[in-house]
């Protein structure tokens, strides 16, 4: 009798150890997914590789041990600590590509007064001529608003109110041709496609033109002589039913005043 009853007792003890977490499973696969993330990015391989790796070995622990009976809680702690890895390495990457951005823009500053400092060794007149010249070789068209000049969407990745490198010599010439007419004032403004929500779009616009005028305000223009409006999707110059067309709606339009400092009416 007394064994009987010691055998039904172990017998309930190893069935208790071989129960299953009911969470296991669940956190075995979040586990592998936010792994998954990590491991295909190359931003997080190239900034944190070692709590890439850390992940990894977590994950693996947690998969051998989801085959054993009663390692159900193994499981979900090792699971928990593959995710950690994982999260910790997006972090890390996330800040160092702040950091990254951060010096690259300031760089890309210093980069451009020094031009500005180069090319105040011209004479006024000498540059007064040439970047007239410059202004009217780009994209620009005489409205009622005034003297246009457009940005294409080129200057910005998608979706982003970020100038990309490309637009910086144009964005220069703006600025020298503002320091030698400074009576002259700009409006900047911004225009998406019909892509997107209204208030997205408006909001989207208004950023790229902002984006511009805090370049120029940045290297020495004074922000009383630049005006910024978002329109988001209002006035297309082309249909929005084909790519073309949308890539052209994206732009950024620089209505400059005449030399008096008369800004034409806005929209």
């Amino acid at each position: 009798m007394i064994r009987l009853t010691c055998g039904l007792l172990l017998s309930s003890v190893v069935l208790a150890g071989c129960a299953s977490h009911p969470n296991s499973d669940i956190a075995l696969q979040q586990a592998g997914s936010d792994f998954q993330k990590v491991k295909e990015d190359s931003n997080v391989l190239r900034i944190a590789p070692k709590d890439v790796i850390r992940a990894g070995e977590s994950l693996a622990r947690a998969d051998r041990l989801s085959s054993y009976w009663g390692s159900g809680g193994d499981v979900v702690h090792y699971a928990y600590l593959s995710q950690r890895y994982s999260a910790i390495a997006r972090e890390h990457t996330q800040l160092v590509l702040n950091e990254e951005r951060a010096a690259k823009l300031e760089l890309e500053r210093q980069r451009l007064q020094l031009a500005l400092r180069e090319a105040k060794l011209l004479s006024v007149q000498q540059q007064g001529k040439w970047l007239e010249e410059q202004i009217a070789s780009l994209t620009t068209t005489q409205t009622d608003r005034g003297l246009v000049m457009t940005l294409g969407d080129v200057l910005f990745d998608t979706g982003q109110a970020e100038l990309k490198n490309s637009a910086n010599r144009t964005v220069l010439k703006i600025v020298q041709f503002l320091q030698l007419n400074p009576k002259r004032v700009v409006r900047i403004e911004g225009y998406t496609d019909s892509t997107g929500g209204e208030q997205e779009n408006l909001k989207l616009s208004r950023d790229r033109a902002q984006a511009v005028a805090d370049v120029l305000v940045d290297l020495g223009i004074d922000d009383k002589r630049i005006q910024v409006e978002g329109y988001g999707d209002q006035y297309p110059v082309e249909v929005n039913a084909s790519e073309r067309g949308r890539a052209q709606n994206r732009r950024v339009e620089i209505v400059f005043s005449d030399d008096k400092g008369q800004l034409g009416a806005a929209r």
